[in-house]
């Protein structure tokens, strides 16, 4: 038995009855909107961004490095309080350490000033004592005995701590050294050359000092140039 189908141009088709009809075009685009109505596969471009995402892929997320990750492990360790505090107490170290030895600097200078102006007062002090002596020994009276030896000792022990005595005939007058008590004439003896500058010519009392420092200016008397 056949059915017979009318076509849309009035020409006869003739189906068998064991054969199944074909959609025409107008059916397959009408099944073809059922299914993407339904959402029953996905489309091509939903797979293309389920695959481009790396969200979805899992291997990413467990090998991949994370954005806590990135800046290291030594991040982290600048930020935590205990490494702001260390460096704090060391630069306090550091800070205290330096007065440290500023302060020892400074006691040791005043320590050794201290002791110089102690040892020149002492040495002051026996000055007139020292005029004794050298005024002894200028007339004769220190050459020998127990009192000769007490006064070397004396002048010996005060010369380690830096004393000398100074002023002598022929010396050019210095006003920084000598004290001129008075101008006389050249000697006739010929002690001393007549030369072009104020010159010593007489001692009245020897100078002292200690290193730079004048204790005392050796009072003199002084020739004029001529």
């Amino acid at each position: 038995m056949t059915e017979q189908r009318q076509p849309a141009d009035g020409a006869e088709e003739v189906v068998g009855a064991g054969e199944t009809a074909e959609p025409t075009t107008a059916e397959a685009a009408l099944q073809g909107d059922i299914l993407d109505d339904g959402e029953l596969t996905p489309s091509a471009g939903e797979s293309a961004s389920a695959t481009a995402d790396p969200s979805a892929d899992p291997v990413a997320d467990a090998d991949g490095p994370s954005a806590s990750d990135a800046d290291g492990p030594g991040a982290s360790a600048d930020l935590h309080p205990d490494t702001f505090l260390a460096a704090e107490r060391l630069s306090d170290l550091q800070r205290l350490q330096a007065e440290y030895v500023n302060y020892k600097r400074r006691v040791d200078r005043d320590r050794a000033v201290v002791q110089e102006r102690a040892a020149r007062s002492v040495i002051e002090a026996l000055l007139p004592v020292l005029d004794d002596i050298h005024a002894a020994r200028e007339h004769g009276d220190l050459t020998e005995g127990p009192f000769s030896a007490i006064a070397d000792k004396l002048e010996s022990t005060l010369t380690k701590f830096g004393l000398q005595r100074y002023g002598a005939i022929g010396e050019e007058f210095d006003p920084n050294l000598h004290e001129a008590l008075m101008h006389t004439a050249w000697p006739q003896d010929g002690s001393v050359e007549p030369t072009g500058s104020t010159t010593v010519v007489q001692v009245l009392q020897p100078g002292y000092r200690a290193g730079e420092q004048v204790l005392r200016a050796a009072r003199v008397a002084v020739a004029d140039p001529e």
